[in-house]
């Protein structure tokens, strides 16, 4: 299938990428620059700004209450942006529609990005903060049962870096991992994957920026050959929480993606992989105002409903 017309007219439309140097700081603000005003944003029974007091420090938080209830399930998120762009802002969106189509009161972190903050400093930031869910469920009104990781492209990798780590550390109360089109590996060799090479060019994510957009949390000390980074190389996935995996048709990770859900089934995991037609990378950020895009968080209301 070829790339959805309408993604395919606003890639067209896009400027060139700036030559030299990438700047982050300037990225960020370009970034934070297309954030709908708080007057437009879906509604919500209660959106609140918290600071997480956890093991890593104090992490800004947003909590999204879909609606007045006694008790939820909890699904925390955390956004994409390379490791090194993103925020509470700019992934508010996908936040609210994901507790509006769950029913699960959302959690989005704030984690520290590179490459000011070191690895593993945002990875830390997000497992701490599933940590102070479970630790502070009563003030969440958590359910005590529904605990759930989720996050797009580079936050999908700190998802399933999370749920490794907590399985690793007998921390056993995650009970879903949910991974749009995640980064699992960051070798980023074109060898490796067709997916690199068949949507290298032209889909929006090029697989020739993979490199550059990643060398600020690689140059922080991500080494990609550590399973918390690339976690795709992690040997053993055996007793890791049931994932949905999603990705993308016209995505150079698309194949990594779904590599990972294979290997979660052949170690016993129950996982799906989803992957969708038409779409390019990024598209559950920017794309799911189109309905069948939007669609992928029925997909995450119907995975989190099965277990």
């Amino acid at each position: 299938m070829t790339l959805h017309p309408e993604i395919a007219t606003l890639i067209a439309s896009l400027p060139a990428p700036p030559e030299g140097p990438l700047d982050p700081v300037a990225l960020r603000a370009a970034d934070e620059a297309h954030v709908a005003p708080l007057e437009e944003r879906l509604p919500l029974h209660a959106v609140d700004d918290v600071t997480a007091k956890t093991a890593a420090g104090e992490v800004p938080v947003r909590i999204y209450t879909p609606v007045e209830a006694d008790s939820y399930g909890v699904l925390v998120y955390f956004h994409g942006g390379a490791f090194f762009l993103g925020s509470l802002e700019t992934h508010d969106h996908v936040a609210r529609s994901l507790a509006k189509e769950t029913g699960l009161k959302v959690v989005s972190v704030g984690y520290r990005l590179a490459p000011e903050a070191a690895f593993p400093a945002g990875l830390d930031d997000c497992y701490a903060v599933v940590r102070w869910v479970a630790e502070e469920g009563t003030g969440l009104a958590w359910d005590g049962a529904t605990l759930a990781v989720a996050g797009d492209s580079s936050g999908g990798t700190f998802a399933a870096a999370v749920a490794a780590r907590a399985h690793d550390d007998g921390f056993d109360r995650i009970t879903h991992q949910i991974l749009y089109y995640p980064s699992l590996d960051l070798d980023f060799d074109v060898d490796r994957y067709p997916s690199l090479r068949e949507n290298a060019v032209g889909y929006g994510l090029e697989t020739a920026g993979l490199k550059p957009f990643n060398a600020f949390y690689l140059d922080s000390g991500a080494d990609p050959a550590d399973p918390l980074v690339s976690p795709i190389k992690r040997t053993d996935l055996t007793g890791l929480p049931p994932a949905l995996v999603v990705t993308a048709e016209h995505d150079p990770m698309r194949d990594e993606g779904e590599l990972y859900g294979e290997r979660l089934r052949e170690a016993g995991v129950e996982a799906t992989v989803s992957r969708y037609e038409g779409a390019g990378h990024g598209f559950v950020q920017h794309f799911s105002w189109i309905p069948e895009y939007h669609a992928v968080f029925t997909r995450t209301r119907d995975f989190l409903g099965r277990s």
